[in-house]
């Protein structure tokens, strides 16, 4: 747990830092996120550690809620001090802004992805909050309702076919698990005999629409296009790690005409240190799918029993954002893949 606490509370202060004073922290924040993480995780043994299953993580738990108000209170200082007087100012402004973006997508996305699958309600709804706040709110459902029973298949948004570009990805995800997921959250209703104004998606947009106007009352229209900038570039890492997480990966049929079950095969994962612990473990994705109420320290990793990134998390949505590249690297698994089944 030291080693998760130390990868996602790091940034937290050096953001804070770079919000507040400007100058070299913002840079510093901003070079921790990316290319000292990456730089970490090339010169670091791969962990393929797994810890016990059945044991209990209350600590993380913990973390887990720390991080969620962490990142309220980051939003309100970028929004506030970024858009406004009293910060970060000039040039500072960009790396600062930049910083904040990244660990939104890095690390408190992974975070509310983590809140929203626990047991307790409150932890749902501040996962749920978090998403809102980066005017993604509709992922909570869409998320659990549509993209955990349907991955690896047509029905789900989210998971892209082979040959499909992120940036035509991009408008399939968004829209696709805006609507489905609304339509799921009516189904449950309906089922339930309950009106379709209890559906978390009226939370949704109006969270979104108190976030965009709490930010022009803190700081006017600059507050407002720090938001924006911030919900843009969140949801685009939101996008590129579900884009990358399941990619090319289809689950087959049963004799008796049924989509196979969701298997470990159905992911992508990679083993890199101090990426994985910034992201709570998010890339150990096969085991999470197969066991989604497992706390993120326990998720297991197996060699040759899921499919392997060839570089980290961040490097491979990197990458995905050049298609021909990206294109030339994992069709290069996907084959590779392939040919092991049928060995």
């Amino acid at each position: 747990m030291k080693l998760f606490a130390f990868a996602t509370l790091l940034p937290v202060l050096l953001l804070g830092l770079a919000i507040s004073f400007g100058g070299l922290w913002g840079w510093g924040a901003l070079l921790y996120l990316t290319l000292f993480t990456a730089a970490v995780d090339h010169l670091m043994p791969q962990d393929w550690d797994n810890r016990d299953p059945a044991q209990e993580f209350p600590v993380s738990r913990g973390l887990s809620v720390v991080l969620g108000l962490a990142h309220l209170v980051l939003l309100a200082m970028a929004v506030r001090l970024l858009g406004g007087p009293g910060g970060a100012e000039g040039a500072a402004v960009l790396p600062a802004l930049f910083g904040v973006a990244v660990f939104f997508g890095q690390v408190s996305h992974p975070n509310a992805h983590e809140l929203i699958h626990q047991p307790k309600r409150r932890a749902r709804r501040l996962g749920a909050l978090v998403y809102t706040t980066m005017l993604f709110g509709h992922h909570a459902s869409a998320h659990l309702r549509v993209h955990h029973p349907q991955v690896a298949t047509e029905a789900d948004p989210n998971t892209a076919p082979r040959g499909m570009s992120f940036y035509r990805y991009i408008p399939r995800a968004w829209g696709g698990s805006f609507r489905r997921g609304r339509a799921a959250e009516r189904a449950a209703l309906s089922r339930a005999g309950r009106s379709r104004w209890k559906s978390p998606y009226v939370g949704y947009v109006g969270g979104a629409a108190a976030t965009v106007l709490l930010s022009l009352a803190l700081a006017g229209w600059g507050g407002l296009l720090v938001l924006l900038a911030l919900a843009v570039l969140a949801q685009g890492q939101i996008l590129l790690s579900d884009y990358v997480q399941h990619y090319g990966l289809a689950r087959g049929w049963t004799e008796a005409g049924r989509r196979s079950p969701v298997g470990p095969e159905h992911s992508w994962n990679a083993a890199q240190t101090l990426s994985a612990a910034m992201m709570l473990n998010a890339p150990r994705h096969s085991d999470h799918h197969v066991h989604p109420g497992r706390d993120y320290p326990a998720l297991q990793l197996e060699r040759g029993a899921m499919p392997v990134l060839p570089y980290s998390m961040p490097v491979m949505a990197t990458l995905a954002m050049i298609p021909p590249l990206w294109f030339r690297v994992m069709h290069r698994e996907l084959d590779r893949l392939a040919m092991a089944r049928e060995a």
